[in-house]
């Protein structure tokens, strides 16, 4: 929308021109890569020289199996993971938690990070276990652990699953069995995503498409978006990090709180609190203000709950709704950072005096 600010980018980042175009040629030529005719033989080559283009992108080189998007990955590894208990960090996404719902939950450090010791916890005597652990926190930015415990992982004999919604296109794939990666949070088309397989023969397949690990006409434009979104200038990113550190000294200054500020964090999201402002009315005001934030998990803050993983950290649940999230995208300029903070001080100088 012409004249507005957008700040939700951990939401979804609007499609990129390049795969904008890529979904248009394909949408012209489309045809049902499982038909044996001549049109459905060059959707397959399409198909699956994209699958071998975002592979390259994301340097991965294990079994890349496309699905609606990061949910279903997630679902479809949480369900048929050749694996014995479901072990989750009490952060994840609501999709996570969803799709695990007799899991063991994995603590929360009040730094944000998944609690190492309670991993080792969950560990002792568990029979080739699943681990579910996000590479980068959804709601804070705060980059977890992985490597760490990856190792632990291993050492136990276990299987790693690592959502990399936030991260993909951004930070390399950490080292993991399963990966989740999600076209619409790197300025592909939203409904599709993947799940990349290190070793097959660590899921049941059930027949159908793709290798027989999902069933359904796969969506072959969505696909070509997904590659071209991948492989379209990220430059942008490196100039994240000085964005982010002027919004957080712009906040510092203002009287508000950096959650997990101490923490390692990703530099494309990150909370903020607005001590005495409920985070509801903030992002009404902003949005009033032409100028689009979110609250916790955009699956989710639709229903301004508390968010949970605040309440995971420690934090009390008054000062948990104050919170909202801050994310950037390739288009964010110094001048979005400028007027953000400038309606947070008006907004909450207004509070203060009131």
């Amino acid at each position: 929308m012409a004249g507005r600010i957008y700040l939700d980018h951990a939401s979804t980042t609007p499609i990129l021109p390049r795969a904008a175009a890529a979904i248009a040629e394909a949408c012209a030529q489309w045809a049902n890569p499982s038909s044996p005719h001549a049109e459905g033989r060059a959707a397959r080559a399409a198909m699956e020289d994209a699958r071998r283009r975002i592979g390259a992108a994301l340097g991965f080189q294990g079994t890349i199996l496309f699905t609606s998007g990061a949910t279903e990955a997630l679902s479809l590894a949480l369900e048929r993971a050749r694996a014995g208990p479901r072990l989750v960090s009490a952060m994840e996404h609501p999709a996570v938690l969803r799709g695990a719902p007799g899991a063991r939950r994995i603590a929360a450090a009040p730094d944000g990070t998944v609690d190492l010791a309670d991993l080792d916890a969950a560990l002792q005597g568990a029979e080739r276990p699943l681990v579910a652990v996000q590479s980068v926190n959804n709601e804070t930015g705060i980059l977890q652990p992985l490597e760490s415990v990856a190792a632990r992982v291993r050492a136990a004999g276990g299987l790693l699953l690592a959502d990399c919604a936030q991260s993909a296109g951004k930070l390399p794939l950490p080292d993991a069995d399963f990966l989740v990666v999600a076209a619409h949070k790197l300025g592909g088309p939203p409904g599709i995503g993947a799940l990349l397989v290190k070793d097959p023969a660590a899921l049941d397949a059930i027949g159908g498409q793709e290798g027989g690990y999902r069933p359904g006409t796969p969506a072959v434009p969505m696909i070509m978006g997904f590659a071209a979104a991948l492989e379209a200038d990220h430059g942008w990113y490196a100039g994240a990090e000085g964005l982010r550190a002027r919004l957080d000294a712009g906040i510092r200054a203002a009287g508000g709180e950096i959650v997990g500020g101490e923490s390692p964090r990703i530099a494309t999201i990150s909370a903020y609190r607005m001590p005495g402002v409920p985070g509801a009315a903030q992002m009404m005001q902003f949005d009033l203000a032409g100028i689009a934030v979110s609250a916790g998990s955009a699956c989710s803050s639709g229903s301004l709950k508390t968010s949970h993983v605040l309440m995971e950290m420690g934090w009390p649940e008054e000062a948990a709704r104050e919170v909202i999230r801050v994310s950037f995208g390739p288009d964010t300029r110094e001048s979005d950072i400028d007027a953000l903070l400038a309606q947070w001080r008006t907004l909450f100088d207004r509070r203060r005096a009131a």
